[in-house]
């Protein structure tokens, strides 16, 4: 558990450096979703665009776990709202 949240927390550390050093990063990519709750998963999707695409691009894979730790610590520094942390929780790990 350690373990996790070391890394968790070096990975934070280096995103903040990353931005404040100004390197661009990729655009997040497109996903496609086919699913009944697509309306939610489009603004969870618009969301992490907004407010996490200038930095990061949308992880390809990641725990549903690892993702709502992440997330959890990204409202704190990126000062999201519970609402942009649900719905983008959700594009995340569905």
């Amino acid at each position: 558990m350690r373990r996790i949240a070391s890394a968790l927390l070096a990975l934070a550390f280096l995103l903040t450096c990353l931005r404040a050093s100004g390197h661009p990063q990729k655009p997040a990519t497109d996903r496609k979703v086919s699913t009944p709750a697509a309306g939610r998963q489009n603004q969870g999707e618009q969301r992490f665009k907004e407010n996490c695409g200038r930095c990061h691009t949308a992880p390809e894979s990641i725990s549903p776990r690892e993702v709502k730790a992440v997330t959890r610590h990204m409202r704190v520094r990126a000062m999201l709202s519970a609402e942009d942390e649900k719905l983008i929780l959700k594009f995340l790990a569905p």
